[in-house]
């Protein structure tokens, strides 16, 4: 019989912020384009590395669970803009990126954009529990 342990209480939280009119595909993509920016960011978010009984090693993860959730386009500019104005470190994926070949071509699309002209597909937000919450709230959960 294992033990009970309590569930862990993270006092930080790792959201992700999807426009609602996107594609699947789209919104697969850019989570995980998302995220990807949050791991190596905030190192602290990742978990050490998984070995299977057979002493396969496996990559290390995130190490609390990854809130998905989705927001009009008008909802997911004020997130924007409020993570910009309470300093957050965040990620952001626009639909520019949708038709750019590489990782140069995406930074410079980026670029090209004042922040309140970006066309945001999604972004990507680590913080304190409470201000990731104001940053996204009005969001609902991915279905």
């Amino acid at each position: 019989m294992e033990p009970e342990t309590a569930p862990v209480r993270f006092d930080t939280k790792i959201a992700v912020l999807l426009r609602d009119d996107l594609a699947v595909w789209q919104r697969l993509n850019v989570t995980a384009f998302l995220v990807s920016g949050l791991g190596t960011a905030e190192p602290e978010v990742v978990g050490e590395p998984y070995e299977d009984a057979d002493a396969n090693a496996y990559l290390p993860m995130f190490r609390q669970p990854v809130m998905i959730l989705e927001g009009t386009a008008a909802q997911l500019t004020g997130a924007h803009a409020k993570a910009l104005a309470r300093g957050m470190r965040l990620s952001l994926f626009t639909t520019e990126l949708f038709a750019t070949g590489h990782d140069g071509d995406n930074r410079a699309a980026v670029r090209a954009v004042p922040a309140a002209k970006l066309d945001l597909a999604g972004i990507g937000v680590y913080g304190p529990k409470n201000a990731v919450d104001r940053v996204v709230k009005g969001a609902r959960m991915h279905p």
